[in-house]
């Protein structure tokens, strides 16, 4: 680092968001520079936003492809609320989040990209770099980051658009210069990546390295930042998202109960990574099938759960719809199965890069008769490993099917993890049956209503289960009224029996008060920061984020009704809501956004204090 730097300012926080067409690279220029934030030793949070109009034409508003983060030397839970820096890579980006930047924040703008062309399929008429108002309000930084990068490569041996794939390097070494931080992680990160590839290798550490030392040239820069460490509990921490930690639950889940693992199901954005992620896993004994369609893809976990293996399957919103049959199955026939819903915005194909906690009802209601599930959602990217490894206990203890609710937000974004101590974690017990001195009945059930796990071929434990209504404890086809009411009673006492095996709520902040703010999912980090900073100003509001829906946990009802006023976000029309005004009769307040974006902070605050007490 040079000594030419003018000033050196520390910030408790930054919010970034880099912004450019979907092929420009944006994904992988912020999780590249999340990674390196992370191993500094920031806490943060990202939020991806990707085009739901994947081949949308480059330079178009709809083709916009962003990646949001904050980091901090303190406790944060969200990518941030207004943006401290924007770098928009084309007119379009401009203008899709130019809405978000802070007064006198930074905006970093490739000029080469503010061609007449695409500022006309931007919608511009005029350049609006050359606007006084955008002068006057913004920090505006512009560079020609295509020929400073062209200049940079000017020797190599590579085709114009090899070389324009690199300027996304030159913005992050910029933004590396600005806060203080070293290139090392993301020159092995290309080393690794592109080791086929030396000429890719080094063109973009060429264009990496060339916006790092650009930063010391340029006169418009005139102070640089430092966001010091924050304060972790000790262990080893990493980087993660939700859909791989999500995928280490399962794993984890699978190696603690000794059952081997089995994931069915078909690709559908934003779940597909978990199907990725878990066929690396040969070695731990994952066998991982990608079906034809989501019938075939929950058909064959059922198959699997059957003859003895944990059984998972994946998939969004539209995928779930599919699945309702063979779900109604696998609660009849009581099998171990976990079904995952990373939902996204919105009915039919709706949105699928957008987030949305559009399903809640589907989970808890969406199948034909009377058929219940278990239903667990996680609050963050690091909790989606907790709550898939919990899905999965209970599905194993309790035999039975259970639905985990992520979305989006969770799936893509990612936080500073601590890695837990495997040897701690407990063991699964399951109700795998290998001999019976009597005649087996594989409805027999213990305190928890759980069936045995009798696997096929096993000599002595004949038995049948199948989806027409069984009869208690033999299972053979019975459709007797009385006997087909007093198994549709079991099924639902199956799921209530669940509430005595998870953790009473306690909420953050006080046991009583004027406000509760009751969420549940991905809505955490929003609401926790809004509380935080209410009650920093002195306001009686108090937090509890639900992980388990269905059942609900059972000092719920009686917290309810400490609290003047309970307000009910959620990213939908008021699901959870309409639950609990249903089951408490508590007047709750809802608060609902369907945009297919998540909630800011400013947004649940000031719905705080609009509360009449």
């Amino acid at each position: 680092m040079t000594d030419t730097k003018k000033n050196i300012e520390e910030l408790d926080d930054v919010t970034i968001r880099f912004a450019g067409d979907s092929g420009d690279g944006m994904q992988l220029t912020g999780n590249q520079f999340s990674d390196n934030t992370a191993l500094f030793g920031n806490d943060l949070t990202t939020l991806p936003d990707f085009p739901a109009e994947i081949r949308a034409p480059a330079g178009s508003l709809a083709g916009v492809s962003s990646f949001q983060m904050q980091f901090s030397s303190n406790d944060i839970h969200t990518p941030g609320d207004d943006l401290d820096v924007l770098v928009a890579m084309n007119p379009a980006a401009f203008k899709v989040h130019l809405c978000d930047l802070k007064g006198n924040g930074m905006l970093i703008v490739n000029t080469a990209n503010y061609s007449p062309k695409n500022l006309k399929l931007a919608g511009y008429e005029e350049n609006p770099l050359e606007d006084k108002n955008i002068l006057d309000e913004y920090r505006l930084i512009k560079v020609d980051m295509s020929e400073m990068v062209s200049k940079a490569l000017e020797d190599m041996d590579l085709d114009a658009k090899s070389k324009a794939r690199c300027t996304n390097m030159f913005a992050l070494g910029l933004l590396y210069w600005i806060y203080e931080r070293d290139m090392k992680t993301t020159i092995d990160f290309l080393k690794k990546k592109f080791k086929k590839k030396p000429d890719i290798v080094e063109a973009n550490k060429r264009a990496l390295k060339a916006g790092f030392y650009f930063g010391d040239t340029i006169e418009a820069i005139k102070t640089t930042y430092k966001i010091n460490r924050a304060k972790f509990k000790e262990g080893t921490y990493r980087n993660i998202m939700g859909n791989p930690a999500l995928s280490m639950g399962l794993l984890a889940a699978s190696n603690k109960s000794s059952t081997e693992l089995f994931f069915g199901g078909y690709p559908i954005t934003p779940a597909s990574d978990i199907l990725h992620f878990l066929s690396n896993y040969k070695n731990l004994g994952v066998k991982t099938f990608q079906a034809e369609d989501e019938i075939a893809g929950i058909c064959s976990t059922l198959g699997a759960s059957f003859t003895g293996s944990l059984g998972i399957t994946a998939s969004s919103g539209p995928g779930i719809a599919l699945k309702g049959e063979a779900m109604g199955l696998a609660i009849m026939t009581e099998l171990p199965v976990v079904i995952i819903n990373i939902q996204r915005g919105g009915p039919s194909t709706g949105l699928p890069t957008k987030t949305e906690q559009s399903d809640l009802n589907q989970a808890v209601f969406g199948r034909n008769g009377e058929a219940p599930l278990v239903v667990l959602a996680p609050k963050s990217p690091g909790d989606c490993f907790y709550m898939a490894f919990e899905a999965c206990r209970i599905a194993l203890e309790y035999m039975m099917p259970v639905m985990l609710l992520s979305d989006g937000y969770l799936a893509n974004g990612s936080e500073p993890w601590k890695i837990p101590d495997f040897s701690k974690m407990p063991k699964i017990n399951t109700r795998k049956t290998v001999h019976s001195d009597e005649s087996f009945m594989p409805y027999a059930r213990d305190q928890k209503l759980s069936r045995p796990w009798a696997i096929p071929g096993t000599k002595d434990l004949e038995h049948r289960i199948g989806g027409l209504e069984t009869e208690e404890l033999t299972g053979n086809v019975n459709y007797d009224p009385i006997n087909h009411e007093k198994m549709v009673n079991i099924r639902n006492q199956k799921v209530e029996v669940v509430a005595d095996d998870i953790p009473e709520l306690i909420p953050y902040g006080d046991e009583t008060g004027d406000i509760l703010v009751l969420g549940w999912g991905s809505t955490y980090g929003a609401i926790r920061s809004a509380v935080e900073r209410a009650r920093i100003e002195k306001k009686s509001v108090s937090h509890i984020q639900l992980q388990y829906i269905n059942p609900l946990p059972k000092n719920l009802g009686d917290l309810l009704l400490k609290y003047k006023k309970v307000i009910i976000p959620e990213l939908n029309l008021g699901q959870l809501n309409h639950i609990i005004r249903a089951k408490f009769l508590v007047d709750t307040i809802a608060l609902n956004k369907v945009q297919g974006k998540p909630f800011t902070i400013n947004e649940i605050y000031n719905k705080i204090l609009e509360v009449k007490i």
